[in-house]
């Protein structure tokens, strides 16, 4: 099951997202804005140039002048959470990479709602899964109950699942993608190239196993999500091995994230998720 008990905590925390982009929008731009929260700023004086439609005659019949409406954007932002939920992330034994992966996307989640934010979280592996972007206190509850029943299991493509979902987004937005991360950096970069006009907050999570590796010998490993086996022995080479290539494959993932303006963070299941959370919103 799922700990919640850390939500609470969270009121103490802010999620800092940009909302409303004052423009100056007048005449054909008022138009190809309709519908994503155009408010009336004020009127400002017709000179040549300005969109002809735009003129309030109004205005006009009132004081003989030509004045243009000026409107500025207040954008409805939607939180898009997404989980990883394929076979790798049942990896762990007190709290699995799924369990800590469930309780920050339901954080974020949380957050949004304080926020008064349309929030969807949704999960992926061999699907797709989605959740209706709605506001309110029942949906924490509904993904709560969603995330305690959803086993992980199966294949995933990173970059097919979230080029499907990129479909469902149809204004700036913020994305928090949850994962361990581990593909390729070709479908990583991918994603980032899709969704680079958008907030970006990675969250790679890694089980205490993987990050300290205080294993040696003759072991079995199983694949998580193919169930293929195989036979090895770990040395202290091998431990040192492993480790220099982790931290190369989380800089390359931190690199290609700067390169866009997203944000990457990776965290071990033993990490306290509030201070996760603490080290997320504080940067």
């Amino acid at each position: 099951m799922i700990d919640t008990s850390f939500l609470h905590h969270l009121d103490r925390l802010s999620l800092i997202v940009n909302k409303r982009v004052t423009s100056n929008y007048t005449g054909e731009r008022e138009a190809n804005y309709t519908g994503r929260g155009l408010i009336f700023k004020d009127h400002n004086m017709y000179a040549p140039g300005d969109d002809f439609r735009a003129i309030d005659w109004k205005v006009f019949a009132r004081t003989d002048k030509l004045f243009v409406k000026r409107y500025e954007e207040e954008r409805n932002l939607v939180v898009h959470i997404i989980v990883d939920f394929s076979g790798s992330m049942g990896f762990g034994r007190k709290t699995t990479k799924a369990d800590y992966a469930s309780m920050i996307g339901l954080g974020f989640a949380y957050m949004a709602l304080r926020n008064n934010e349309k929030y969807v979280l949704s999960t992926f592996a061999d699907k797709l899964e989605l959740f209706s972007a709605q506001k309110g206190k029942k949906q924490i509850v509904s993904i709560l109950d969603y995330l305690n029943k959803r086993k992980p299991k199966g294949k995933s493509n990173l970059a097919d699942s979230l080029g499907k979902y990129k479909r469902l987004i149809n204004s700036k937005s913020l994305l928090v993608v949850i994962s361990d991360f581990l593909y390729d950096l070709s479908q990583i970069s991918e994603v980032l190239r899709r969704y680079k006009q958008h907030e970006i907050i990675f969250v790679q999570v890694l089980d205490k196993v993987e990050t300290k590796l205080e294993v040696e010998g003759d072991v079995k490993l199983i694949d998580s999500e193919t169930q293929e086996s195989m036979h090895t022995y770990i040395s202290p080479l091998a431990r040192k091995n492993y480790f220099g290539m982790l931290e190369e494959h989380k800089a390359k993932i931190k690199k290609a994230c700067t390169e866009v303006g997203a944000r990457f963070f990776s965290f071990s299941t033993d990490y306290p998720v509030f201070d996760a959370f603490y080290e997320m919103l504080k940067s």
